[in-house]
């Protein structure tokens, strides 16, 4: 990824934290699944995570943290494998939520909305 161009930027920075999350989504035969993924990288805008359960592109997700009862929706924006039965999934949120993740000692650029937030 080239730093220097805009477009391949990221919003805010990302930081490896492994979380347990419950996934909830509505598959496109209208059923729906919950299913506990992992994630591997975390931002104020999104992060990846590994899937059990195949996704596709702008497919939305709700993710719930089970230890702080938060819920946030998602839209799945890139999927990748299988690799050893789960997926790795890029997402990011509808609304910018830092306060989902469970960290004490955020990276800067999670405090205040950055000019490409309000984009």
């Amino acid at each position: 990824m080239n730093e220097s161009d805009p477009a391949s930027r990221r919003r805010s920075q990302r930081v490896s934290l492994q979380v347990v999350v419950v996934m909830r989504v509505t598959l496109s035969d209208g059923k729906t699944v919950q299913a506990q993924a992992f994630t591997s990288a975390v931002n104020a805008h999104g992060g990846r995570l590994e899937s059990p359960v195949k996704l596709e592109a702008n497919q939305r997700i709700q993710l719930i943290n089970p230890n702080s009862g938060k819920d946030v929706s998602c839209r799945v924006v890139q999927v990748k494998g299988p690799s050893l039965g789960t997926y790795d999934v890029g997402f990011e949120f509808y609304s910018r939520s830092p306060q989902f993740w469970p960290i004490t000692f955020t990276p800067q650029d999670w405090a205040a909305e950055s000019e490409s937030d309000n984009r």
